[in-house]
């Protein structure tokens, strides 16, 4: 199939490659070179990247809304368009221009999260499973019916990071699938009851509260690893959790009771991962050897 392939971020990279190596990429569109790193030059996205290196044509406008970029998307004459985490609007001449649609592969079981952070907001609300769902998109935010889904459980000590890897490799595995039957498949609209919103995560939410029950303390830290990252302050600065889990210990809330385990307004969180300011992730035995806290300090 002639595809247009639209992404930006690490998650979208291996979709771009299956879809490479099974269909004709005819162009890929990503969000537009940002500038970072310590020389603030510009750096294209993952997905740019990528697609670079494979040799495919990229495009990065800042808006589709524009009568000569959507004139130019329906130029390339695509069988189909494939979006992963692409980050902008798809306005309606866009949507309609792949003679078999857009394609989007989703990050959850919907209608549960729809929107920007799904896997967080999965980790961090405690759900039980999560998934992949390959969507017709429509103007709504993520309500298309469905046309394939998978289930696949959330481990207990799960991080974004990790759940993200899983699902990636599966959203590539199941397009593949979704396009191979496409002309088969029957979609599937979402259902009314259930919906949730995935909100963008803002990084004044990553503060922990320790008054807070530990497994929603344990959640949010796995949830927000690795980034934006959960953090505390410390006798010695900012401290950026990785990976926790709830613990049945008390004490009083935000004190270090040994290892990395934190009391919390109700049981405790052992930290298997961590970061001080400057310098690299460490375990807990690492770390207290390089903070010289002594069981008991408060974190706040």
């Amino acid at each position: 199939m002639r595809v247009i392939f639209m992404g930006t971020p690490d998650f979208s990279v291996p979709v771009l490659e299956a879809l490479h190596a099974e269909h004709e990429v005819i162009c890929v569109y990503s969000q537009p070179p940002r500038r970072a790193g310590r020389g603030k030059q510009e750096r294209p996205t993952p997905v740019h990247a990528r697609a670079l290196e494979l040799g495919l044509e990229v495009r990065h406008p800042v808006s589709l809304k524009g009568a000569d970029e959507q004139a130019g998307f329906a130029a390339l004459g695509a069988d189909v368009a494939v979006v992963v985490a692409y980050g902008l609007i798809l306005p309606q001449p866009v949507l309609d221009a792949p003679r078999q649609g857009c394609l989007n592969i989703h990050a959850s079981l919907l209608p549960r999260w729809r929107g920007a952070a799904p896997i967080h907001r999965a980790i961090m609300a405690g759900d039980a499973e999560t998934g992949v769902c390959i969507m017709q998109m429509e103007a709504g935010l993520d309500t298309g019916p469905v046309l394939l889904r998978e289930a696949t459980p959330i481990g207990a000590g799960e991080t974004t990071g990790q759940l993200h890897d899983r699902l990636s490799a599966m959203g590539a595995r199941l397009i593949g699938e979704a396009l191979a039957r496409l002309e088969t498949l029957t979609p599937e609209p979402q259902p009314e009851d259930g919906v949730t919103y995935a909100a963008k995560i803002d990084k004044a939410e990553a503060r922990i509260d320790w008054t807070r029950p530990a497994e929603a303390v344990a959640r949010k830290i796995r949830g927000l690893s690795p980034f934006p990252g959960a953090w505390c302050e410390t006798p010695g600065g900012r401290l950026k959790l990785l990976g926790a889990v709830a613990v049945e210990e008390t004490g009083a809330p935000g004190t270090l009771l040994h290892d990395l385990t934190v009391a919390c307004g109700d049981g405790a969180v052992a930290v298997d991962r961590a970061q001080r300011e400057g310098k690299r992730v460490m375990d807990p035995d690492e770390l207290r050897r390089g903070a010289g806290w002594p069981d008991g300090v408060t974190f706040t």
